[in-house]
């Protein structure tokens, strides 16, 4: 045993080495790729630091072996910092396989390759080049004319940061191409493995609806539609979703299937392992290299590699081996959250394996509970019981019906809607179980440091449990720590200091978000939503700004709704919204109840008690907030010059808002008002039909604020209206610049605006 510690070949194998060396160099990643603030550069160079001290003073042979290690780390992590710098140019070509794009109606987006870099790319096709990329052979763009422009990073508080996503994948910019010519290019082993991913996704499509996207799922890793979207938010609502990744569940089916038909065919454990591992590669391309898959092939490889050549080694230190060899490859691997969890879920298993079944799906929903607050802002209480349900269902009827339909659908296309039905029935009841929110607490979400503490707290606690540990005095002390803890982020969340009158940037139109402090009141001025100008179907966009935005901050009943006039840019999204939040009021200016295109968007969402209709002069008592009625002073039916403006006092600063209101309706609140807003929406988006100089002039703004899409179609702000802004020396912000814009106010705050795009230095 003396010789043996003294080989180095055996010393990486003494527990806790790759365990402690994957957390360090996880932590470097960290350090490179997501620390932006001094603090969080602090906090994680200490971690890094602690680690490095543990490793060195615990494995002190292999002293040399870190220092290597951890300096190839680095330098790895550095070289991969480089930024891509594409331009179009003549000879420009981009190159992609076909079972990587999506397309939506004439519309594609692909993550293509030019010139060693990635670059993502999205135009519109003609029939005939649809066509062509049918063949599913690879393809290259060429001819091409376009606009390239860096890819945009959240503009909004809990919206999923787009740009943190492609950085992930060393993607920074994005082409929008309007004119380009494909060619198709045969021949080559990667070319012929695209080309048959390409042509099982066409089978899969053939599916009916609900087994198609169970296929696509479980053997392609992403959903075939956004119509399924649906099915996925009941998954998660119930807290279940984990079940649809394709991760350890999948490899350890597949591996023991396997391994049962070559034990009956009399193979060797080696040769068993030869087949299981080419399954695995398969399973791994076809999930076009899902974190979670990657994982578990990678454990088991790794586990059967060390068995076969009679080599210990504890689970732990498995993972951390996986975690550091994927690491290896993909640097930026723990900037994806379905990495991170999949890797926080693997170790807490481990963490938990004394426990039984019930005590340890508690254990490791506890240990996810701080990255799912930071992440998705919401969780389910009962997640634990819909598991013992739902995972069942997905195990021994969703899943062996689905890998059955993919057996006998051309065989007999008739037994596939059979099996369609069993599951169309399965899916109701769960749909109807994840409609009625049961369970479900929109916590809100917590801040870096509290999901730091938290995941370490909760780390602590479970291997003290796991371990049964005598010390249960200081289980219970850690406990009731960890109680305390969440007690006072959920009462800070949802019972705020602090107010705020917030624009969200929701593009070309308007949602303003007011809140009080403490027990807090919340009201909405519009709701925003697309211009549709095409006819086609358009995804609301509060599925991806308001709703998240709200969430974040524990929000899930709004007080009312104020909505300016009828124009899909300020009310498109009004019924979405009320599909998901629940609204007490819906205010209105007199008349658009009557315009039978508003009708449309409130018809079974709301009661006709809960609508109030207004008209200057009316004032709304909500203490601590009232709002006073300015315009308009006659019914209409929604039009701009209908639009109902509001004012309203909070902290002793006045603001107001007027929708869309134009220069005529502005003269027309002055000859009846004498009013003074210390804070000013502009009219209709700063466009030149509003807002009138003396209108401004009688107002005496501290600031106004526009709300307005980044290159709109409208070229809102008009540079009348800027000049006007500025001949009168009133400052101004918009949303096209600085994003999401929120006032702060509260009893021991003193009042402040914070932009949630930073400033860029030109």
């Amino acid at each position: 045993m003396l010789r043996l510690k003294t080989n180095w070949k055996f010393d990486i194998l003494r527990p806790g080495f790759f365990l402690l060396l994957a957390l360090l160099l996880i932590n470097l990643s960290f350090l490179e790729y997501q620390c932006y603030t001094f603090v969080q550069k602090c906090t994680c160079l200490l971690i890094v630091f602690y680690l490095s001290l543990v490793l060195l003073l615990k494995f002190n042979s292999l002293k040399w072996l870190i220092f290597i290690i951890l300096l190839a780390t680095i330098f790895g992590f550095h070289s991969d910092m480089s930024k891509t710098n594409f331009a179009l140019k003549p000879n420009t070509a981009i190159t992609f396989f076909p079972d990587k794009m999506k397309i939506s109606d004439d519309w594609f987006t692909v993550e293509g390759q030019t010139a060693g870099s990635k670059i993502l790319v999205s135009g519109k096709l003609s029939s005939s080049q649809l066509k062509q990329l049918n063949y599913g052979y690879k393809v290259i763009l060429h001819d091409l004319s376009g606009e390239v422009n860096p890819i945009e990073p959240a503009s909004n508080y809990g919206e999923f940061d787009q740009q943190k996503y492609y950085r992930s994948k060393k993607i920074t910019q994005q082409v929008n191409l309007t004119s380009f010519k494909i060619q198709i290019k045969k021949g080559g082993l990667a070319n012929y493995l695209h080309y048959w991913r390409f042509q099982l996704k066409k089978f899969l499509q053939k599916f009916p609806p609900i087994l198609s996207f169970f296929s696509n799922e479980l053997i392609l890793g992403e959903s075939p539609d956004q119509k399924f979207q649906t099915i996925l938010n009941n998954y998660r609502d119930l807290g279940v979703i984990h079940i649809l990744s394709i991760s350890g569940l999948h490899v350890g089916i597949y591996t023991l299937v396997i391994s049962t038909m070559c034990y009956y065919c009399k193979l060797t454990e080696k040769e068993t392992f030869i087949f299981c591992l080419l399954i695995l590669l398969v399973g791994i391309f076809l999930s076009n290299g899902q974190a979670g898959f990657i994982r578990a092939s990678l454990t088991y490889i790794l586990g059967q590699i060390f068995s076969l050549h009679k080599l210990k080694i504890n689970k732990a230190d498995l993972l951390g081996l996986t975690a550091v060899l994927h690491m290896s490859v993909n640097p930026r691997l723990m900037m994806s959250t379905g990495a991170l969890l999949s890797y926080t879920l693997a170790l807490g298993l481990e963490m938990t394996k004394s426990l039984t079944k019930f005590r340890q799906s508690w254990a490791l929903n506890n240990l996810l509970l701080p990255l799912l607050l930071f992440h998705f802002f919401q969780f389910n209480l009962l997640t634990v019981f819909f598991n013992l349900l739902v995972v069942p269902y997905f195990n021994w009827v969703v899943m062996p019906l689905t890998f059955f339909n993919l057996i006998i659908f051309n065989i007999s296309p008739r037994c596939s809607y059979l099996l369609e039905k069993i599951l169309e029935q399965g899916e109701k009841v769960i749909a109807k179980v994840s409609n009625s929110k049961i369970g479900l607490l929109t916590f809100g979400k917590i801040n870096w440091w509290q999901c730091l503490f938290l995941l370490l707290l909760t780390a602590i606690l479970l291997m003290l449990i796991n371990e049964k540990s005598k010390s249960q005095k200081l289980i219970r002390h850690l406990f009731k720590l960890a109680f305390i803890m969440y007690g006072l982020i959920f009462l800070t969340i949802h019972f705020p200091l602090k107010g705020q009158v917030t624009f969200i940037d929701v593009g070309q139109g308007d949602s303003i978000l007011i809140s009080t402090p403490i027990f807090r009141r919340v009201y909405l001025i519009d709701v925003g939503g697309k211009l549709n100008f095409n006819g086609k179907k358009i995804t609301p966009q509060i599925n991806k700004i308001t709703v998240p935005f709200l969430k974040a901050q524990g929000i899930n009943k709004i007080d009312g709704i104020f909505l300016s006039h009828q124009d899909a840019d300020h009310v498109g999204d009004l019924r979405p919204l009320l599909s998901q939040i629940r609204v007490k009021k819906l205010y209105m200016a007199e008349g658009l109840i009557r315009n039978p295109s508003f009708c449309k968007r409130i018809t079974g969402r709301i009661q006709k008690g809960q609508i109030v209709q207004l008209l200057a002069g009316e004032t709304i008592n909500e203490p601590p907030i009232s709002f006073k009625v300015v315009y308009p002073f006659k019914p209409g039916i929604g039009k701009n010059e209908d639009s109902l403006s509001l004012l309203f006092k909070l902290a002793n600063k006045s603001w107001l808002f007027t929708g869309d209101l134009g220069q005529k309706g502005e003269l027309e609140i002055l000859s009846r008002y004498h009013l003074h807003a210390d804070y000013f929406k502009l009219g209709h988006h700063g466009s030149r039909t509003a807002s009138n100089k003396e209108f401004l002039q009688a107002l005496q703004p501290e600031r106004v604020f526009i709300s307005a899409g980044r290159k709109n179609r409208f070229g809102h702000p008009h540079p009348e209206t800027i000049a006007t802004l500025r001949s009168q020396h009133i400052p101004w912000a918009s949303t096209q610049d600085c994003g999401m814009i929120t006032w702060n106010y509260g009893v021991l705050i003193k009042p402040k605006f914070k932009r949630f795009l930073p400033v860029i230095k030109k």
